[in-house]
């Protein structure tokens, strides 16, 4: 081989994703393990924009990637037992969706732990500040409190005249007092008066809608996580009864009939998740990488539902949706 294909074939190695050159030589590929406490339908889109946003960082399935998923079916006391699992496959790096992150942390896990999660995880116990992951785990959270005053604002622009709006959230949920108060603050700026509805459990959410019905409500702000998540349905359609106009973040809540929803653009956050396990499988330490919070924000309209509760959507807003249903 002459000096100029030499130094050729040296830069070619060097373009190579620095794992697959490494992976060359042991000849074993990269390993993850997905663990959640939902069940997959829900997130098929997220599971999509991850693979592919890990084979534009030169993983591929089948060839330097192996991907083991467990769903807990949403029950979170099967995560220990499905991680274990994954433990035992082995894997090099487990990524934890929702709550399930929440069950790792009280595991002494072998290997590192990048994750996506909704509330936050400074009050959660994740991490000493955003900057500061613990040991081990880091990844991205979908918590920005501040957007709560925003939704009420929309949600004042969908609904002219509306002065009485349900808060409805689960107070478990790490990061629920921030968006509570942020949410009373702003309703306070803008005119609207807001009452809080608390829902833990399956009873406590049948008792939360009793009293919204009462108190003669007239919309409903809800603050996203997995338990409303798993009982959108419900919530749904208690609010269509009611003629309630429902306000959430998460695009699953409008696919499934909520009116509007304001929040992060998933898809674009489980594609940076990416970026995380990258960083991690190629040897970076997940304390050394902060936890970030969301970076693009989308408007999400379900008109079949505006025209059901007998509103005419504004102009104003559906040319700043980013996505219409209908």
């Amino acid at each position: 081989m002459n000096r100029r294909q030499i130094l050729l074939a040296a830069s070619a190695l060097a373009a190579l994703p620095r794992f697959v050159a490494a992976q060359y030589d042991t000849q074993r590929p990269a390993r993850i393990g997905w663990v959640t406490a939902q069940r997959p339908p829900s997130l098929v889109p997220y599971v999509q924009a991850f693979r592919a946003a890990l084979a534009e960082r030169g993983f591929a399935e089948g060839t330097n990637l192996t991907m083991s998923f467990r769903y807990g079916d949403d029950d979170l006391g099967k995560v220990q037992g499905l991680t274990d699992e994954l433990i035992r496959l082995p894997v090099d790096l487990i990524v934890a969706q929702g709550e399930a992150v929440l069950e790792l942390r009280k595991m002494n896990l072998p290997v590192p732990v990048v994750y996506a999660y909704s509330g936050d995880p400074v009050t959660a116990g994740l991490a000493a500040s955003l900057a500061r992951p613990n040991a081990g785990m880091t990844g991205l959270t979908f918590l920005a409190t501040e957007l709560n005053g925003k939704r009420l604002e929309l949600l004042s622009e969908l609904v002219p005249g509306i002065r009485h709006v349900a808060l409805l959230a689960n107070p478990r949920y790490p990061g629920e007092g921030g968006e509570r108060a942020n949410a009373q603050a702003a309703a306070g700026r803008i005119g609207l008066d807001v009452r809080y509805y608390a829902a833990r459990t399956p009873d406590e959410l049948k008792a939360a809608f009793a009293g919204i019905s009462a108190d003669r409500m007239q919309g409903v702000s809800l603050f996203a996580d997995s338990f409303t998540v798993q009982n959108r349905v419900g919530i749904i359609d208690f609010c269509m009864r009611q003629r309630l106009p429902l306000m959430t973040s998460w695009p699953v809540f409008a696919d499934s009939g909520a009116l509007c929803t304001y929040g992060p653009r998933l898809v674009d956050s489980y594609q940076r998740l990416a970026y995380y396990a990258d960083r991690v499988l190629r040897g970076t330490k997940p304390a050394d990488l902060p936890i970030e919070q969301p970076t693009t924000i989308e408007t999400i309209v379900n008109l079949k539902t505006a025209e059901a509760l007998g509103l005419k959507v504004p102009q104003s807003v559906l040319v700043r949706a980013d996505r219409v249903i209908g």
